[in-house]
């Protein structure tokens, strides 16, 4: 029964448990306070005399109490059979008030709720149901049999988190009580593996509200060497498919990960491991990371706002993308003189071609303006913006457009279109151009603008930031390589 009241307890809402506690703590407070410092001279005591007892004031409400006792008069023999009449003193003293008396009430009438509560819970039958595919909630609870009244009650539960319950995952687990009366009495919904949403029945209408746990965040280290791919040495470095995605992005607009790696680049990087209560949850942000590229070293620190820099204060995040769509390889490079494939004719070609599949996702390379958007005999379904500093950039033979046209503002990463084989092409690719003030430039090896440093407010916090990660990377990287060197230092 014991361990059947602790699973109850432990299932409880936070407010609940904190209630209970309280009282508990104020019962026992109660229990080892020392008594009124009035006794009794008990020596003198004989059988049959009646003895006067202060009450507790907080029993009877003094509005309530008579000016005389209420209760009956009783007779009590004594030892020579007299019967003494003695009244009982009145339950309230003169000086009290009838707010004190409600006051007594209103803690007798908390303390039976609790009571109730406590009761409530303990009969209370739970259910855990897994979602299914196609399920909702009013299948789900017709499943468990309750009614259409039962489950629009739930879904309309006050409260702003009730409407998570419209979004049912396909393997999310619902945990669903009932009491005595049958009636739908509590259910739980883990969100995730940090938040849960409550929904009781709060008298006669179901009240819902969300509990987070806390998040310990640890930092960690990990480092890794290229010998085939950064891929291949990211996960052998124990990082999760976001971790090397993401620090890839960080570094994107420096490196080509595609084609600029080489065997005996290494990495190195600081990073957010998540916890709650003890149990390892999951990675966070990437907190300081740097790459050796063919011998140049690359450093990022994230600041505050989400962004990372360089240890200056450079932005990492370059004006520009310099590939604007996920690739498996260039099919054709910046060349001034290149037989064409299906012309066979030698002319410019003044762009990069990106082989990928078909509906490959193509983005804006920056910010801008579309000033051209449609379809034509040689370019087959094509886009043109306008940037800043007297920047365009082109982007030819797509499958289909997005919603973009003319005149419409981007930005930089929406996509504007999907890889295809329109107009004058010989295979799915993207024909991506980068003009500079009229002037075609490979987009390959232009220099891309900078996008705006740290502002100078943040500067100077920024600066003891980087100093701190980067020698929390220096002191990780030297601890690595002093146990490296033991463990092939040879033998005495």
């Amino acid at each position: 029964m014991l361990k059947k009241l602790l699973e109850i307890f432990q299932n409880l809402p936070k407010q609940h448990r904190w209630i209970i506690i309280a009282s508990s703590c104020f019962l026992l407070l109660l229990l080892i306070l020392p008594a009124s410092e009035e006794h009794y001279d008990t020596k003198n005591v004989q059988i049959g005399q009646r003895i006067q007892l202060a009450l507790p004031e907080d029993i009877v409400p003094s509005g309530l109490a008579p000016k005389q006792s209420a209760l009956p008069q009783r007779s009590i023999a004594n030892a020579n059979n007299e019967v003494p009449t003695v009244q009982l003193p009145s339950l309230a003293k003169s000086h009290s008030t009838q707010q004190d008396g409600s006051l007594a009430i209103g803690k007798l009438q908390r303390k039976a709720k609790i009571s109730d509560s406590l009761a409530e819970l303990a009969n209370l039958s739970w259910q855990t149901v897994k979602v299914r595919s196609g399920d909702s909630l009013a299948l789900i609870l017709k499943r468990l049999g309750f009614s259409a009244q039962t489950t629009y009650a739930v879904s309309t539960a006050k409260g702003k988190d009730v409407k998570l319950l419209k979004r049912l995952n396909v393997g999310d687990k619902l945990r669903v009580a009932s009491n005595d009366a049958q009636q739908l009495a509590a259910l739980e919904y883990p969100i995730s593996r940090t938040d849960t949403l409550f929904i009781n029945l709060v008298g006669d209408s179901y009240q819902s509200h969300r509990e987070s746990k806390e998040v310990e965040i640890r930092e960690s280290f990990s480092y890794g060497t290229i010998n085939s791919s950064f891929w291949n040495a990211g996960l052998h470095a124990g990082l999760n498919d976001n971790q090397i995605i993401n620090f890839a992005n960080i570094f994107g607009w420096d490196i080509d990960f595609a084609l600029d790696i080489r065997e005996g680049d290494s990495f190195h990087i600081t990073y957010e491991k998540k916890y709650v209560e003890g149990e390892y949850i999951g990675t966070g942000h990437i907190l300081a990371a740097e790459i050796t590229n063919q011998g140049e070293v690359f450093q990022a620190i994230r600041f505050t706002d989400d962004e990372y820099y360089s240890p200056d204060g450079r932005s990492m995040r370059k004006a520009f993308l310099r590939a604007p769509v996920n690739f498996k390889y260039i099919s054709s490079s910046f060349k001034r003189n290149r037989r064409h494939p299906v012309t066979k004719r030698v002319q410019s070609h003044n762009g990069i071609d990106y082989a990928a599949k078909k509906g490959t996702p193509v983005v804006a390379a920056g910010n801008g303006k579309v000033t051209r958007a449609g379809y034509s005999k040689y370019n087959g379904y094509y886009v043109f913006i306008q940037h800043g500093n007297g920047i365009v950039t082109k982007y030819l033979h797509f499958y289909k457009r997005a919603a973009v046209k003319k005149g419409q503002k981007v930005k930089q990463g929406q996509v504007i279109g999907y890889v295809g084989a329109t107009g004058l092409a010989a295979g799915p690719h993207l024909h991506y151009e980068f003009l500079l003030h009229g002037v075609h430039r490979n987009p390959r090896t232009v220099k891309l603008p900078d996008a705006r440093p740290i502002a100078k407010k943040y500067k100077a916090k920024f600066t003891l930031l980087a100093v701190e990660r980067l020698a929390a990377l220096s002191g990780a990287k030297n601890a690595l390589l002093s146990t490296q060197a033991s463990d092939i230092a040879p033998n005495d």
